[in-house]
């Protein structure tokens, strides 16, 4: 039960994205809602091929398809469609642009019936989260598009390259390339989906190594609004730059792989000072073969759990040997040479459904004082929700790399500037009283506003830090994503979707 509850940290602070989901929203009126949505489920339905289906709300697939880690985002659909193939989301979503065009000429209104494109599966955070209006409920059914069928994996054309649907987990796709001693830069926890994090940017074990997710895609299949289906190459220069939409599968950069050491460490609130102390430490070390994620986490009226993870690949050069961490007494320790597979897999995670509101600031370093000033928000927070709701659990990330993270990819949309390296942390809440979800959104909220303060107040540049898309709220701005580049952006978003079907879909708009 103690390890499910350690690793229950880890699985939140590598949720996926939100990017690779669309969500279309309801028609005004409710008989109109009830007719139109049963003609699109019946006309995807007559259109597919033997490879996919369509399930209902009286089947378990429906109910696996519609549920999410977090009661927060979860919605529940007029029918789960799961496409086998890139051609079949290509009839899906023509038929969807077609619906909507013949909506729009016979009856202009500003909602339509389709919802939910969803490319990756698992724990990975849906677009449909709205912290701002929590209270809302979630009545109207909708259509809801699963590529979780999308699960192939092979090995490309293109020496040291692979090709994966977005439909697998990195569990799975790690687990599939062990055999052949061969990896991806990929998710830091097994039920994360492939399509999600890639979409978003994609933090991993080995960042500091090969950069994010995206610096190591080396082609995508994509479906564009029309229906037709293009594989886009960094000579395709605005889809690439862009690397958004439904993708149907990824061409991937393949590593050789064999053992990593690992630790997993819990630490009492009395050795918060030394666990500070190596963090520091920690940072200072330019090692690209170490990788770092902790959690600090309230609990009985303290900081009273320091979850600590670490890989280190065996390796001459390596020079971080995680002494600062291991000679500090632990309550629990789980440390050996793995597979990388099993070590993830150790990750596994046992999450009971609750409300989730994620915010996070984005220090340019983590110095003592920004390490202070968290457990000074964990303690804040933690003493005043938990009077609120005694299941309360607030948790603050702390996700340090080395400087060189962002010097492995070309100019993309995310992240718009390499030059700057932000890291994402910041104090996250679950809890089980769905009348307390404006109380914790505005709490998120301003525990994120007063540790930038902080930041700023130490004389850290980040008054324009930039928000990882795949841990930014609902709401976040797009400029905080994605900088100076959101006019090139909507300029393409125009060239490629000039009907704006993905304009009646949740998440961010261009």
């Amino acid at each position: 039960m103690l390890l499910a509850r350690i690793t229950f940290v880890l699985s939140v602070l590598s949720l996926a994205s939100r990017a690779s989901e669309i969500v279309i929203s309801e028609v005004s009126s409710q008989d109109r809602l009830s007719g139109d949505l049963l003609g699109v489920c019946m006309i995807i339905t007559s259109s597919l091929s033997t490879a996919s289906h369509v399930f209902y709300p009286t089947t378990p697939q429906y109910v696996k398809d519609n549920e999410h880690a977090f009661v927060s985002s979860s919605e529940h659909s007029a029918c789960s469609v799961e496409p086998g193939s890139a051609e079949d989301v290509a009839v899906i979503v023509g038929s969807i642009t077609r619906i909507v065009l013949f909506l729009e000429s016979t009856d202009p209104i500003s909602h339509h019936p389709c919802h939910s494109c969803k490319s990756s599966v698992g724990r990975a955070r849906p677009s449909r989260l709205r912290v701002a209006d929590m209270q809302q409920t979630f009545t109207s059914p909708r259509l809801q598009i699963s590529l979780s069928r999308l699960n192939q994996l092979k090995f490309g054309s293109e020496a040291d390259t692979v090709e994966v649907g977005p439909g697998l987990t990195w569990d799975s796709l790690y687990q599939q390339l062990h055999p052949f001693n061969v990896t991806v830069i990929g998710g830091r926890t097994p039920d994360v989906g492939v399509g999600g994090l890639l979409l978003g940017g994609g933090y991993s074990f080995k960042s500091n190594q090969y950069g994010l997710g995206i610096d190591n895609i080396v082609a995508y299949e994509l479906v564009l609004p029309n229906g037709t289906i293009k594989t886009v190459t960094e000579s395709d220069q605005d889809l690439w730059f862009a690397l958004r939409g439904i993708v149907t599968k990824f061409t991937l950069k393949s590593y050789a792989q064999g053992k990593v050491w690992g630790s997993i460490s819990v630490y009492a609130s009395d050795k918060l000072e030394a666990i500070k102390n190596a963090i520091t430490n920690f940072g200072k070390v330019a090692d690209t073969k170490a990788s770092l994620v902790s959690a600090l986490i309230y609990s009985s009226g303290k900081v009273g759990r320091h979850n600590y993870v670490s890989v280190l690949r065996r390796s001459s050069t390596s020079v971080w040997n995680f002494d600062d961490f291991l000679n500090i007494p632990s309550s629990y320790r789980d440390i050996k040479m793995s597979s990388y597979v099993n070590f993830v897999k150790g990750l596994v995670t046992q999450v009971t459904p609750a409300h989730w509101p994620l915010l996070w600031v984005r220090p340019t370093r983590y110095s003592t004082s920004i390490l202070d000033d968290i457990v000074d928000q964990v303690l804040y927070w933690g003493s005043k929700l938990t009077a609120l709701d005694p299941k309360v659990q607030v948790l603050a990330g702390i996700e340090p790399f080395t400087s060189g993270l962002l010097s492995h990819g070309t100019p993309s949309a995310y992240p718009p500037d390499r030059s700057q390296i932000y890291f994402p942390s910041g104090v996250a809440l679950t809890w089980s009283n769905s009348s307390l979800d404006q109380v914790m959104a505005q709490s998120v909220r301003k525990s994120a506003d007063d540790l930038q303060a902080a930041a700023l107040k130490e004389g850290q540049n980040v008054t324009h830090a930039v928000v990882y898309p795949n841990y930014a709220l609902f709401d976040t701005p797009l400029e905080a994503m994605y900088g100076n580049n959101v006019d090139r952006l909507r300029e393409l978003k125009r060239a490629v979707d000039p009907a704006n079907v993905m304009g009646f879909a949740g998440g961010f708009k261009f």
